[in-house]
């Protein structure tokens, strides 16, 4: 991912919240078994902390048995797991320098994480299970009646796992780009922002608070 000193995001802490944030992974690996070509498949993934055995953390996941992608990723080139953030456009009408010389255009404003490490597979039915059982109960939690694995039938879930392979990455490289008009001066960052409040949708709403940050002294 091309980066500069402007964007650039390094903290683990803040890397990670964006994981939980927008757990849905693209996951993009090298096909070793038909030609070599790239892959992406679209995973929800739990991040658990670093570990002397994972510095940077682990994501874990599972996809579909009848997925090709366990059986045909290439080992010795490993993952790319990529999380998407708030993103919206920004248009130059609400930059000062409009007004002043007309030498201003258009930009887009995102956060991304770029996450990297190679791809191990779980086949074990108890490792599975406490797997589905964490990521339900994480995406469960605050609804008024949350469902639970056990709530299913016991024989039914363990038909379920047996059509899933578990996938664990250990992060071996983290970056992040948290791109928010910080190669503005704040008045134009302000003026971003309070062009974004008035617009609408949850992409909006979150890059507002996300360029006010940046303002923060």
């Amino acid at each position: 991912m091309y980066q500069t000193s402007h964007f650039e995001e390094t903290r683990i802490e803040v890397l990670h919240d964006l994981i939980r944030a927008h757990p849905l992974a693209t996951l993009v690996t090298l096909d070793g078994a038909s030609g070599g070509g790239l892959d992406a498949n679209h995973v929800p993934m739990l991040i658990d902390a670093p570990s002397a055995d994972a510095p940077f953390g682990t994501l874990r996941g599972h996809v579909a048995r009848a997925n090709p992608l366990w059986r045909d990723f290439s080992v010795a080139h490993g993952t790319l797991a990529v999380f998407q953030g708030p993103q919206t456009y920004v248009t130059p009408a609400w930059y000062p320098e409009k007004q002043a010389s007309g030498k201003v255009v258009p930009t887009w404003n995102y956060v991304v994480v770029h996450a990297r490490g190679p791809l191990l597979l779980r086949h074990d039915a108890q490792w599975l299970l406490r797997l589905v059982g964490k990521l339900t109960d994480t995406h469960e939690a605050g609804r008024d009646r949350p469902w639970a694995v056990a709530d299913a039938p016991r024989e039914y879930i363990d038909t379920m796992l047996r059509q899933i392979v578990g996938i664990e990455i250990p992060i071996s490289g983290i970056s992040g780009k948290w791109k928010l008009s910080q190669n503005k001066t704040a008045a134009t960052r302000k003026r971003v922002m309070n062009g974004l409040l008035a617009g609408e949708g949850e992409n909006a709403a979150a890059m507002a608070a996300l360029v006010g940050k940046t303002l923060a002294p």
